[in-house]
């Protein structure tokens, strides 16, 4: 391959990366780009699980065998299956070599070092395939994982100016997955509650926009769970805020302990002193069967007075949801409800007949609320 062509792949590779929204299109990216540089025929990325003492792979691509999944759940070979990684990376780079690929064959080591005969070999002959080059990743000056290409039989075998460009492709890898982790930090950050650790509002309006998108479009039950941690202001004007803080963080880890009932349920801190939980499928009994778990366990808790919690579940008779607003509204007016009259239960939309004070006071105009239950449903209108 010409100098243009490697430089173009190269500048392919990086882009292609960029363009990822997440680690899994980073991932493939980073594999599909590899493979199409170096005319390889398959390709694999590998992340070293030093913890495990395992090669996990990522991602496979390209002319995949039966037993290779493109984003395998678990497929992973422990490190001593493949010593390279530890004795090349620890041993030779950390003493002031360079990490660079090398390749193997079908019939055993060829171009490049450090060149070993094992469970690779036998991998290339079980699968039909000829020859590999194999490039360490290093990322923040540590040994990462792997960049893995094939040929298959018949074509020809990488030789030593190939391994020499794929440890070039393992350095734009590795600095493409390092801009992959900073992204999603900032992604976390983005939609995380610093104290808690719990989703945020943001986070919070994503999701539930998506989840009355499903109910809308295959009517998937949607449940909305708002609670209001009740003695938070008591808390920190005689024990200080530091003290207001741990309960805070006390309860989010209840929340998340109640939210793990629920599958893939979000818990998240809104603002102050409010939390929700947003789930997508259960019914609404188990939504409520949880909301009154979460209630239970807030109450035992040493600091607060525990939490005023309200319900609104598309599983309910609460009319038809179209906007996640409407939603949020009817829990929120739930969730008022219940601290207006010191519930030590969740309140339910749409669970007290046909005129239901809750879906009353959510969908009412607020120019015809009655005085004592006008209230601002967290600024929105």
């Amino acid at each position: 391959m010409g100098e243009d062509r490697r430089l173009a792949a190269v500048v392919a590779l990086a882009q292609g990366m960029a363009a990822a929204h997440t680690p899994r299109e980073s991932w493939r990216a980073a594999a599909l780009g590899a493979c199409r540089a170096l005319a390889g025929g398959f390709a694999a990325l590998s992340v070293w699980e030093r913890d495990l003492g395992r090669l996990r792979v990522l991602v496979n691509v390209g002319d995949r065998a039966a037993d290779e999944e493109e984003f395998p759940d678990v497929e992973a070979y422990p490190v001593h299956q493949f010593p390279e990684i530890t004795e090349f990376l620890h041993e030779r780079w950390a003493s002031g070599g360079e990490p660079n690929a090398w390749v193997e064959t079908a019939e055993g080591a060829a171009e490049g070092r450090p060149g070993y005969c094992h469970q690779r070999v036998a991998a290339l002959r079980r699968r039909g395939r000829g020859s590999c080059v194999v490039a360490p990743i290093v990322l923040h000056g540590r040994a990462w994982g792997e960049l893995y290409v094939a040929r298959s039989s018949g074509t020809p075998v990488f030789d030593r100016a190939d391994a020499d460009f794929a440890t070039v492709l393992a350095a734009v890898v590795a600095a493409g997955l390092a801009q992959t982790e900073r992204l999603e930090e900032a992604r976390r950050l983005a939609f995380t509650d610093a104290l808690t650790g719990l989703a945020n509002r943001r986070a919070v309006d994503v999701r539930l926009e998506e989840a009355v998108e499903q109910h809308r479009a295959r009517g998937v039950v949607v449940s909305l769970v708002v609670c209001d941690l009740n003695g938070l202001k008591r808390v920190n004007d005689t024990r200080g805020h530091a003290v207001g803080d741990r309960l805070l963080e006390r309860f989010g880890s209840v929340l998340s302990l109640c939210g793990a009932m629920l599958p893939e349920a979000l818990a998240a801190r809104l603002g102050g002193d409010e939390f929700c939980l947003l789930a997508a499928g259960p019914s609404a009994d188990d939504v409520v069967r949880v909301a009154g778990e979460l209630c239970r366990r807030a109450g035992e808790l040493e600091l607060g007075e525990g939490v005023a919690c309200g319900v609104a579940s598309t599983g309910d008779p609460i009319g038809p949801v179209r906007t996640a607003r409407r939603l949020f509204r009817l829990a929120d007016a739930a969730q008022y409800r219940a601290k207006a009259v010191r519930a030590a239960r969740p309140v339910v939309a749409g669970r007290e007949g046909p005129d239901d004070p809750v879906v009353r006071l959510a969908d009412e105009p607020p120019r015809e609320r009655p005085a004592a239950e006008r209230r601002s449903f967290r600024g929105r209108p």
